[in-house]
């Protein structure tokens, strides 16, 4: 079939290369269209339901919201881990669903867990779902702020929440906007306890005279007399605060008591559960956040153009701007992989017309780059997928092997059209460039198989690493089978084209010299003693001990990105405001230092906002001048400046701060998490292991998470009093919750904004210490608070989190160095405290996933080197020629170890894919030089001997040493500048390739041939003789023969 392909191809050479131009011009059209992201979607299917509570303290919110709906969503198909977060006054939960779960699905069945039990949580609570995003979904942070301070902040804010956000969510591609800080206007009746008492009011006189005010309402439809349909509308008339304070809300002695008469009227402010600053000022953050698989660079430029176009509606001398944008990071990321990428190209191309010395020939070879590059973007595109870091990465590194196929193809059609222009009766072009295209086919299409067969475990490691690496391996296949069809077919057109009727250079004159210089040394290592192979088989498990217990380990390499994020942790109980001025100290603080371009925070959580901080914690985006500022040493002076402060620090990068959070649920790379029943037990656990964890050097930034006793006043009703008065316990509560929190009767339209009305006491009448004052109504009259109630502080929890329906807490920590010594120091603590009955303690984070990652892919790994030996044995049905190639694997490990080990790059899991796909390339050279050793001798009629075999080396040492001169120097744009954005993942793959090619290269040219003259001529000699017995296939009429 292949040698079919093979001769269709030379006589309809013009419709194949014109397929080719079709290609060509086809994916680079596509190209534009393909969505482009920095990384593949890395995060499980999630649902997020939040339930917001405002009179309830975090311990009931936990008992009457959080459990219910988690024992409502246990069970759910695919479901992974089910973690909830409960704070005053709300209820967090998120479902995670296994890897390729469709989440839209999976919403559906949390929707109908939902209504099925919505009779077990409050009826006034209202869970809701949260907006389908994605982990790197937060694409944009932008500030509204006053450079002068002449604008104050409700004006800012109206403008976030009225012009803003609903601007910013009509752009296609926005999932969600989420507004904090500056002040929530909204308007408010405080009733006076005692002007109510003196003219017999009650609340909820008020609140019925007062529900609905303001709005427009109607009676329906009426037919009237005439028979006509006539619609009945009422309007309250314009809202204003006299209208207000005029409604009647009682009458007595024959005139109404009037609002105004028994409360007061205003505008006030929301509580507010968050905050935000820009460079030491207050400022109000949109925090906008895109729809999956959404290119992030077409919508930032979408949304940049809206901002431009709103400046105009801003009040006063407010402005908005972006303070972060992940297309910064993007851009750079696949611009840098990008040029790599051409760049790789480029050197792949100079080093094969080095070796070919001619332009023809190099173009035949080179050609198969473009195809093979814009044929891999095609069915990424048609698989649904972005382009990426990752994706780029595959191709780039695949780059040096994707001419592999056709350069030995080009290189054999060079060499026997020289043979043919100097034998005595030469044969037609075509008839020898389809010979000589044939007598590789079988060689190149096992080694592509191998190639494919090695990388393929990447693409079932599953897990982070799985989705992280998936579209490398996706996008490395597919160009590397797209080479293969280049190879068969459009390289041989193009031979024929450029090199059929033309004459063709003979070798260069150094590689004349080279080979001679080869052959003399081969024959030295023929020569050598038997115990060759032991010698180098022990040095080289020597230097590969030694590197494995050297080289430091990690999850990732660390990511260069411009952006750091700083997390400021604060003792629970701590006021917003008192919060917010830390907060903005902090900012001032960080932007004196060298290297500090500006500085964002968060405080608290926003409105809707998926994440249930508490005042306590602070958010900080700490963005860089250049990208080349030494990341480490900025964190140190950070951490040195941020020390005087009242707080707790940790610092990471956005992406690697979203990663450990998909990893363990908590935003830090290593976690202990203490599971059981009883919180205090767990907080003495905590302290226990945190106390032992802070002395360990192997360890940095450990903290325990905030969930901590706060203060809490407390009205325990007492039944019995409050009987006296015709109360019961319930209607006390509802009253208090009503004045305190707060009650909407309206909502107040203005324009296209809508402020709530919303009764409740006012800020003097709300304070704890005057709460026991607080008149109750009650069917005997008005009672304070206090003759019903004990009212006493008392500790509470700020916040309970809960994960697989039991109460958790964390220990986190990062590694100070290797992470292999920081899980130790981890495990260390974990056996040496003894846990209560009923207590558990789970180690995870980077190093599990690392761990579980390796561990797949060994074994994945050792089931694809043994799939490439069957291979292999299927192609020479030998084992003594399977050892022989599987041989030259280890010999490309140790390279690539070394290389790492030379290189001070640790051993990651990036690396570990590079040793993958390392093992085909590497064998990929043994497997040709030993099909062409065979050719020879089938071409000859003769047994194998040494000088066979020395003909065979020396005429695949050009081929060879020209596969894997380009491969190693495509990958040069990859190990240069490896802390540049894009490349910190790639580089460590590039690292162990580039390693290994050498020493496999190096090794290959002189051990395999030693094997094969030691132990496998008998071998190539009896499948020499088979292939005398076989029938010989004619190819059509080119009179070419089936090859091995």
């Amino acid at each position: 079939m292949i040698a079919a392909l093979v001769e269709w191809s030379l006589r309809q050479r013009g419709l194949v290369l014109g397929l080719a131009v079709v290609l060509l011009v086809l994916g680079v059209t596509r190209l534009a269209q393909v969505p482009v992201d920095v990384l593949p979607e890395l995060a499980r299917p999630t649902v997020s339901v939040q339930a917001e509570a405002p009179e309830l303290a975090a311990e009931d919110v936990e008992a009457q919201v959080a459990v219910p709906i988690e024992t409502a969503l246990a069970g759910l198909p695919g479901l992974q881990r089910l973690r909830s977060t409960s704070t005053p006054g709300l209820a967090l939960v998120q479902a995670e669903f296994e890897w390729g779960a469709d989440l839209y699905r999976q919403r559906q069945l949390v929707t109908e867990r939902l209504e099925a039990s919505r009779n077990r949580w409050p009826a006034d609570v209202q869970p809701r779902l949260g907006p389908v995003s994605s982990l790197m979904g937060e694409i944009m942070l932008i500030a509204v702020r006053s450079p002068k301070q002449a604008t104050d902040a409700s004006a800012l804010r109206d403008w976030a929440d009225w012009v803003g956000r609903p601007a910013l969510l009509a752009v296609p591609g926005v999932a969600q906007v989420l507004a904090i800080g500056g002040e929530l206007r909204q308007y408010e009746i405080r009733p006076d306890a005692e002007r109510m008492r003196l003219h017999g009011v009650r609340l909820n006189d008020i609140t019925e005279a007062a529900r609905g005010s303001g709005r427009d309402g109607g009676a329906g439809i009426v037919e009237s007399s005439s028979g006509d349909e006539v619609v009945l509308r009422t309007t309250g008339g314009r809202f204003d605060f006299k209208t207000l304070r005029d409604l009647a809300v009682g009458w007595r002695d024959g005139a109404p008591i009037r609002l105004g008469q028994v409360a007061e009227v205003g505008e006030g402010y929301k509580l507010k559960r968050g905050d935000a600053g820009v460079d030491g000022e207050p400022a109000v953050i949109l925090s906008v956040q895109k729809q999956p698989d959404v290119d992030t660079l077409t919508l930032t430029r979408r949304i940049e153009q809206r901002l431009r176009e709103l400046q105009a509606s801003l009040p006063g001398d407010a402005i908005a701007t972006p303070v972060f944008e992940q297309a910064d990071f993007i851009a750079a990321s696949v611009g840098n992989v990008r040029d790599a990428l051409l760049h790789a190209a480029i050197i792949a191309t100079l080093v094969l017309l080095l070796f070919l010395a001619s332009g023809r020939a190099t173009l035949a070879a080179a050609v198969a780059i473009p195809l093979s590059l814009v044929s891999a973007v095609l069915a990424l595109q048609a698989l649904g997928l972005t382009i990426d870091t990752m994706s780029l990465g595959g191709l780039a590194i695949a780059v040096g092997e994707l001419i592999d196929d056709a350069v030995v193809g080009v290189e054999n059609v060079m060499r026997r059209l020289r043979e043919n222009r100097e034998a005595s009766s030469p044969k037609p072009a075509l008839r020898i460039i389809a010979q000589a295209t044939s007598e590789v086919r079988t060689g190149i299409l096992y080694a592509t198989v191998i190639i494919v067969l090695t990388i393929a475990p990447v693409l079932a490691l599953g897990g982070l690493a799985g989705r992280l690496f998936e579209p490398l391996a996706l996008s490395y296949i597919v160009a590397i089978l797209a080479s293969l069809l280049m190879a068969l077919t459009v390289t041989p057109a193009l031979c024929l084209l450029g090199l059929g009727e033309r004459l063709v250079t003979g070798e260069p004159r150094w590689l004349l010299r080279l080979r001679c210089v080869y052959e003399r040394a081969l024959v030295r290592v023929l020569d050598a003693s038997r115990s060759l192979p032991a010698l180098v088989a022990l040095l080289l498990a020597i230097v590969s001990v030694v590197a494995l217990m050297v080289l430091p380990r990690s999850f990732l390499p660390a990511f260069s990105e411009r952006t750091l994020t700083v997390n400021l942790v604060l003792e629970p109980g701590i006021g917003l405001p008192d919060s917010q001025r830390v907060a903005l100290t902090a900012e001032r603080l960080m932007l004196e230092i060298p290297g500090v371009a500006s500085v964002a925070h968060r405080t608290g959580r926003a409105e809707a906002d998926e994440h249930a901080e508490g005042v306590h914690y602070s958010e900080f985006d700490v963005h860089l001048r250049d990208a080349s500022i030494a990341r480490d040493r900025t964190a140190d002076a950070i951490r040195e400046r941020l020390a005087a402060l009242p707080g707790s620090v940790s610092i990471g990068q956005p992406i690697t701060h979203r990663l450990d959070h998909v990893l363990s649920g908590v935003r830090a790379p290593l976690a202990i998490k203490l599971v059981g029943d009883d919180l205090p037990t767990l907080r003495s656990l905590a302290s226990e292991f945190a106390t032992r964890l802070a002395d360990d050097e192997r360890l940095t930034d450990v903290q325990i998470e905030k969930q901590n006793e706060i203060s809490q006043w407390q009205a325990q009703v007492d039944s019995s009093r409050a009987g006296a008065y015709g109360l019961s316990a319930a209607q006390v509560q509802r009253t208090l919750a009503r004045l305190v929190s707060g009650e909407t009767l309206a909502q107040i339209v203005d324009g296209e904004r809508r402020f709530d009305l919303v009764l409740r006491l006012g800020e003097a009448e709300r304070e704890p210490s005057r709460l026991g004052e607080q008149l109750i109504d009650a069917p005997a009259g008005p009672v304070p608070l206090s003759w019903i109630a004990d009212i006493e502080r008392k500790p509470g929890p700020n916040q309970i989190m809960r994960e697989n329906l039991r109460r958790r807490l964390v220990v986190s920590a990062s590694a100070a160095g290797d992470l292999d010594a920081a899980e130790q120091a981890l495990r260390e603590a974990v056996e040496r405290i003894a846990l209560p009955p009923g207590n558990e303690a789970r180690i995870e984070g980077e190093f599990a996933e690392r761990r579980q990652s390796l561990q797949r892919l060994f074994v994945l790994g050792g089931l694809s080197l043994l799939l490439m030996a069957m291979v292999i044995h299927l192609r020479y049905r030998d084992v003594r020629l399977t050892l022989i190639v599987m041989s030259v694997v280890p010999l490309s490990a140790v390279g690539g170890l070394l290389a790492l080990l030379i290189t001070a790059t640790p051993l990651t899991v990036a690396s570990a894919v590079g040793f993958v796909t390392l093992s085909g390339i590497a064998a990929r050279n043994a497997l040709l030089k030993i099909s062409h050793c065979l050719n020879l001798s089938i071409e000859s009629g003769r047994a194998p001997d040494r000088a066979l075999l020395l003909r065979a080396a020396s005429e695949r040492l050009v081929p060879v040493l020209m596969t894997a001169s380009i491969a190693a120097a495509a990958l040069a744009p990859l190990l240069v500048s490896a802390d540049a954005p894009g490349k910190e993942i790639l580089h460590p793959v590039a690292v162990v390739v580039f390693g290994g090619l050498l020493s496999a290269t190096l090794l290959d040219s002189f051990l395999t041939p030693w094997l094969l003259e030691r132990y496998a001529l008998a071998a190539i000699e009896r499948l020499r003789l088979q292939n005398q017995h076989k029938s010989v296939v004619p190819l059509a009429d080119t009179g070419v023969d089936s090859r091995f």
